[in-house]
């Protein structure tokens, strides 16, 4: 049986997912109440909203892994409503609540990779896209997040400040999803740092490859030169 636990790309991403939290947990720590108030990156949702986004979205992890584990369909979250009215209860709580709920739901998460057994790892679970996915892909998930909202929280952490291997699997990952939709990019992407390109062909546009995420993701175009289009929505 292969351990997914040793394939490089698992030990990578639990490398990322590893940093990408302690990254972000020190931002939660350092923001302060009126700041958690305040308004996040994300049209529409306060820094509280996307921390208790992070944290339920921790909890809906270990909801995969004990999938995995047990073989007992356990979706990620019920429905999308149910998702929205926690992330919404989540973000009013008492500003000292949140901060020790989103200490408590990482820490349920780090446990549960770490308890989740060899074999399990292979089982097939659902990301939230609905598509099937092994469970080995659950850290990869995670970094995505952590690092992307710890972004969205505009507390000092920027695409600059992320690792452009990581950023490179980023737009990997992104430009897979979108040609899975129909909706390859109709321009060519080119990684002016690390030496990679995407895109169907057509108009160039180009610049380092933290650039080419935050306009994947965030649709932040500032960092590129080009005639720039608007990308499909990430997520």
């Amino acid at each position: 049986m292969t351990d997914e636990r040793t394939t490089p790309f698992f030990e990578t991403s639990q490398r990322w997912w590893a940093d990408g939290e302690l990254a972000v947990a020190g931002l939660v720590a350092r923001l302060t109440d009126e700041e958690l108030a305040g308004d996040s990156a994300l049209p529409g949702w306060s820094r509280a909203h996307v921390i208790a986004h992070l944290a339920r979205n921790a909890d809906a992890l270990v909801n995969l892994l004990t999938w995995a584990r047990t073989g007992v369909e356990t979706p990620m979250y019920p429905s999308r409503a149910v998702r929205d009215a926690s992330i919404e209860a989540t973000a009013a709580r008492p500003a000292a609540e949140l901060r020790a709920d989103y200490v408590d739901a990482c820490g349920r998460l780090a446990q549960a990779v770490e308890t989740t057994p060899v074999e399990a790892w292979t089982a097939e679970v659902r990301n939230g896209q609905g598509v099937t996915v092994p469970a080995s892909t659950v850290p990869w998930m995670r970094a995505k997040e952590v690092w992307v909202h710890g972004i969205d929280l505009d507390a000092g952490l920027s695409f600059a400040d992320l690792d452009a291997d990581f950023c490179t699997a980023l737009v990997d990952d992104v430009v897979g999803l979108f040609a899975a939709r129909d909706q390859a990019l109709e321009v060519t992407v080119v990684a002016t740092d690390v030496d990679r390109t995407w895109g169907r062909g057509g108009p160039r546009i180009e610049g380092r490859v933290t650039a080419v995420a935050a306009w994947l993701t965030r649709s932040d175009a500032s960092g590129l030169a080009g005639d720039v289009p608007a990308p499909p929505a990430w997520l």
